[in-house]
């Protein structure tokens, strides 16, 4: 299975590209970043649709296709809608929900022509919950979650799409925050090995089957639900 993974290079995307190659799969990794691990991969900006189509063409014909795509890049910009600067805001849009609809936009053409074509959306518990000091991540991911649901109902029957919702996560994701919006000890967060674990169960059901949304996060979870 050639599964292509944005933020494939650290974080959760790391995880799952790890967890594909495990399961026998093919990962295909598109971020700004080169991986760690030895994967195919283009380096490409999400905020720059131009660019992030062209690396998810250059991935798919180098890899003879794709039968998946898992949407794992995100990036967060905290603080009030005065304090954030304009450009950090609008780039949190472009590159969570922007960014996501330009690679599913670009990876279709290649999943409409397998028989069982899958898409996982990534999105998050601000998509579902909303909380101050944190415009940007909920209006992209309120975004993630629309976009997905209706990407369900127009692809019903032709590519299987699932959103997984993570808790919290056990990542570089809150190193360089401001220590008011970083997880306080008594936080308990989750492995990206164990979310990635989530998204490998949706890519492997059946073909006419599929996972519509999952949530997944650590039993004492506190911002869900």
């Amino acid at each position: 299975m050639n599964v292509l993974i944005t933020g494939g290079a650290s974080g959760l995307g790391a995880a799952v590209a790890r967890r594909v190659a495990a399961d026998g799969g093919r990962p295909l990794v598109l971020d700004r970043h080169p991986p760690k691990d030895d994967f195919e991969h283009m380096q490409a900006d999400l905020a720059d649709r131009r660019c992030a189509e062209r690396a998810v063409h250059g991935l798919a014909r180098a890899a003879g296709g794709l039968n998946a795509v898992v949407t794992a890049a995100g990036i967060d910009a905290h603080g009030t809608l005065c304090e954030v600067p304009a450009e950090d805001w609008e780039r949190v849009v472009q590159v969570n929900l922007l960014g996501t609809a330009a690679v599913v936009r670009a990876a279709l053409p290649y999943l409409e022509n397998e028989p069982a074509g899958r898409i996982v959306t990534v999105g998050s518990t601000l998509g579902l919950r909303a909380a101050g000091d944190a415009t940007a991540a909920c209006a992209a991911e309120f975004g993630i979650a629309g976009f997905t649901r209706a990407l369900a109902a127009e692809l019903a029957g032709k590519v299987a799409v699932t959103m997984v919702v993570p808790g919290g996560m056990d990542t570089a994701f809150f190193d360089d925050r401001p220590a008011r919006y970083k997880p306080g000890p008594d936080v308990t967060l989750s492995r990206p090995e164990d979310v990635a674990a989530t998204i490998a169960f949706a890519l492997s059901q059946p073909p006419g089957c599929e996972v519509r949304e999952m949530v997944v996060c650590p039993s004492k979870e506190t911002a869900w639900p």
